[in-house]
């Protein structure tokens, strides 16, 4: 069976719809066919006003462009498909020169938009928390080797045994210190990629929370078996994954719920990439929730919705996560926490 002459639009994240000079549909690529919820076999053919309800105000657009051979921008559009819930979208519509096509209408939700925006911002915030933490560490760390030192020479002149137990603080701490100093530094290796079952690192991260929290937490899984191999750092993931396991088993005090979810996920723009498949893994706790101002901080280094928390632990999820091309977001309200993480499984 020979292949579409629009089959290379499939390739892209926008959703591409073409239609003739009739307004009847030409063609819409695989971006289309999940934004709309429609199948291209289905609409082919059929005229664009009868897909949509409401539409006549876009329609007339569509005739104007054809008429004058002109390009159209449509902002803040609402399109709605019978039985399914509206849209809100910006549009770009360009006259095209085809045997088969003279439209090319290419459509752009809002909170995709704003998605990406976001998606753009933490990375630029990342990317500027890594190099923060690297300067610090490097500046911390070079004090602390003469702090340690000069502990130990101290402890060795010392006359009374009982003051040994102060200097005995100080080289506790300035250990401590080290290897906070070295966890910031962790995220910089590169990671070493290998493919490996996303379920087998979940069982290990289970298994290590359910031996630090023996009584009280119950995790549920929901796993889809049917899910391809990913490739990724073992080790990164499981640290990435235990983080926030281990995150949410802390803020039930170690008692309550953890359900731990994975599905398939298709066609969907990670960093700015179109993936025709991604795994999507949810991990959802019944806790008191973020507080509310902490929510859009929660990836910040050094900020902690509690007490003795370092602050580090889902910064560094993060970083594990974008390092294997990825994103982490996460919802809150009282008695429900989830984030959400998505790997690509090309």
């Amino acid at each position: 069976m020979a292949a579409s002459p629009f089959s290379g639009l499939d390739l892209l994240a926008t959703s591409v719809i073409l239609v003739d000079e009739d307004l009847r549909v030409v063609h819409a690529n695989s971006a289309a066919e999940d934004l709309f919820a429609f199948s291209l076999k289905n609409i082919a053919g059929q005229p664009l006003a009868q897909l949509f309800a409401d539409s006549g105000s876009f329609i007339a657009s569509l005739e104007a462009v054809l008429e004058h051979n002109w390009s159209y921008t449509g902002r803040d559009l609402i399109l709605t498909r019978p039985g399914h819930p509206s849209l809100q979208l910006n549009c770009l519509v360009t006259p095209i020169e085809d045997a088969a096509a003279r439209l090319l209408v290419e459509f752009r939700p809002i909170d995709q938009q704003l998605r990406a925006a976001r998606e753009q911002r933490q990375m630029d915030q990342q990317r500027a928390n890594r190099e923060l933490i690297r300067n610090l560490a490097h500046e911390i760390r070079n004090p602390l080797g003469g702090l340690r030192g000069s502990a130990q020479l101290l402890e060795r002149e010392l006359e009374r045994p009982e003051l040994r137990e102060y200097t005995q603080v100080i080289i506790k701490e300035a250990d401590r210190l080290q290897a906070l100093m070295d966890r910031l530094l962790t995220p910089h290796k590169l990671p070493q990629i290998a493919p490996l079952n996303i379920h087998e690192v979940l069982e290990r991260v289970i298994s290590l929370v359910l031996a630090e929290f023996p009584d009280g937490i119950r995790v549920h899984r929901d796993y889809d078996a049917s899910l391809p191999d990913i490739h990724g750092d073992k080790e990164q993931l499981i640290q990435a994954m235990l983080n926030i396991v281990r995150n949410a088993a802390q803020a039930l005090n170690g008692k309550g719920e953890i359900e731990i979810c994975t599905r398939a996920a298709r066609q969907v723009t990670l960093a700015k990439q179109r993936y025709k498949l991604a795994l999507e893994l949810h991990v959802t706790d019944n806790g008191p929730g973020i507080p509310e101002e902490l929510r859009e901080q929660i990836f910040y280094p050094l900020v902690s919705g509690r007490d003795g928390g370092s602050g580090l632990g889902l910064t560094l999820s993060q970083t594990f996560v974008q390092h294997h091309h990825g994103t982490i977001e996460c919802e809150s309200e009282p008695g429900r926490t989830c984030f959400t993480i998505m790997l690509p499984l090309e």
